[in-house]
């Protein structure tokens, strides 16, 4: 069988091999409950908090402010969840996007089932939301407004900054996805204005099965959230559970590397992104069906 050609990185990155190197030790000696407080447990918690510092600093925010998660979904139920939970007082109505990921799809529609209304906002024909729209479709009672950075289908950017302003100006929470932006596009939050981010660590060459969530703690638009996971008191306790230290340490890494390297990999892939599509089109059938 001829080799396959893997160019679904959409959807997963390989693990860097600095990564694996950086969680081996966590997955073999130094493997103590990040929560203990004997020496290895110390030695453990040192470094989810130097993955932490690393998180944070990808994304211009601070420490304090990234709860790690097993996923940006389980991130994503969170930020959501624990916003309506919160602020149902203040109203029922969140606003999103009808292009968005099934995991904040599948969240307002269960939202829906509780008593929520949720708007799904249409996208253009080049999949970039109207901004009237946006400003229309905000309420007196509208608690969040989600609108995903990159689209993981058609990686359309979303005017983010803008939106942001929109939603602030109507004294409403921001949240974004970032899970195909985050460690692919220079990302700050202060300056984008997001006040909650979803992100995972496989989607640029960290490990699977950890996330994370940003949420704001600094005034103005400090988000506080309910719990979707109680026990034990971990990450704040927003986030209940043994810490995945090996992941984190992934993360962490992963992290400083798209800080250090995303410029040079961003002009990397898109000389072979062009070298792709030139060939392709020399292709007869290729060139008819692209043309």
């Amino acid at each position: 069988m001829s080799k396959i050609i893997y160019l679904d990185n959409n959807a997963t990155t390989k693990l860097d091999p600095r990564v694996l190197v950086a969680m081996m030790p966590f997955l073999t000696e130094s493997y103590a409950n990040a929560a203990s407080i004997h020496p290895f447990g110390v030695e453990a918690h040192g470094a989810v908090k130097n993955a932490r510092i690393m998180v944070a600093d990808l994304i211009g925010c601070e420490t304090s402010e990234i709860i790690f998660t097993s996923s940006a979904t389980e991130a994503i139920n969170l930020a959501i969840k624990g916003v309506a939970e919160t602020y149902k007082d203040k109203g029922k109505h969140i606003v999103t996007v009808a292009t968005e990921h099934p995991a904040v799809l599948d969240t307002c529609r269960y939202l829906e089932g509780k008593g929520f209304e949720i708007a799904y906002l249409p996208v253009r024909s080049d999949g970039l939301l109207d901004l009237d729209i946006v400003r229309k479709s905000i309420r007196e009672d509208t608690i969040l407004v989600s609108v995903m950075l990159v689209n993981n289908e058609i990686g359309v950017v979303q005017p983010i900054k803008e939106i942001a302003e929109i939603t602030h100006s109507k004294g409403t929470f921001f949240m974004t996805d970032g899970t195909q932006a985050v460690g692919k596009l220079p990302i700050n939050v202060n300056a984008l204005g997001i006040d909650l981010m979803s992100f995972s660590g496989h989607k640029f060459y960290g490990p699977k099965g950890i996330g994370a969530l940003y949420i704001r703690c600094r005034q103005p638009n400090k988000v506080k959230l309910n719990p979707l996971i109680h026990g034990g008191g971990h990450e704040k306790g927003l986030r209940s559970g043994t810490l995945n230290v090996p992941g984190i340490v992934g993360l962490g890494k992963a992290s400083e590397i798209a800080k250090q390297e995303m410029e040079t990999d961003a002009k990397r892939i898109g000389e072979l992104r062009d070298y792709l599509e030139r060939e392709l089109l020399k292709i007869p059938i290729l060139y008819l069906l692209i043309k």
